[in-house]
């Protein structure tokens, strides 16, 4: 008994939403439901309030970023050259 009535709640469901979705396909405004083209709009306005804007970084900020960063280059180069010679170079006696 109890599937039954589960059974027939669903196909309830079923129904109502078939309608709900043959009211959205019409794209009317039956009934206080918001047309396909309003919906698309408001959901573009949400989109666009939700990204974050775009951070502008000053010249003096770009330059020290880039020093810092051939000083680390720089850093590792010098320990590549370091560890090279350390390798090749012959036993000393």
């Amino acid at each position: 008994m109890e599937h039954q009535s589960i059974i027939s709640a669903v196909d309830a469901e079923i129904a109502r939403l078939k309608q709900v979705r043959d009211v959205l396909a019409k794209g009317s405004n039956i009934g206080g439901v918001i047309t396909r083209r309003a919906a698309t709009r408001r959901a573009a306005k949400k989109v666009a309030a939700q990204q974050p804007k775009k951070r502008v970084m000053s010249a003096e900020a770009r330059a020290r970023i880039a020093a810092a960063q051939k000083k680390r280059w720089a850093k590792s180069r010098r320990a590549a050259k370091k560890a090279a010679r350390a390798v090749t170079a012959p036993p000393a006696q």
